[in-house]
């Protein structure tokens, strides 16, 4: 089998801890933050863990 090309997408998006969490910021941060109060948008600031079944297949695709 050749080795599996890590996926650029992925990459960019989420990271992977030390120990071996995968971790992703959150959505809604890039414009129309006029309307969206300022506690909001500290919480929308702070990253997330990613859960489930989702974890496997994003592992895969960063080449973990």
């Amino acid at each position: 089998m050749p080795k599996l090309k890590t996926h650029s997408g992925t990459k960019k998006r989420l990271r992977l801890t030390k120990t071996g969490k995968v971790v992703r910021g959150n959505a809604g941060k890039n414009h129309l933050l006029q309307k969206k109060s300022a506690a909001r948008k500290r919480r929308l600031n702070v990253s997330s863990n990613v859960t489930g079944k989702a974890v496997k297949n994003i592992k895969r695709k960063l080449g973990k």
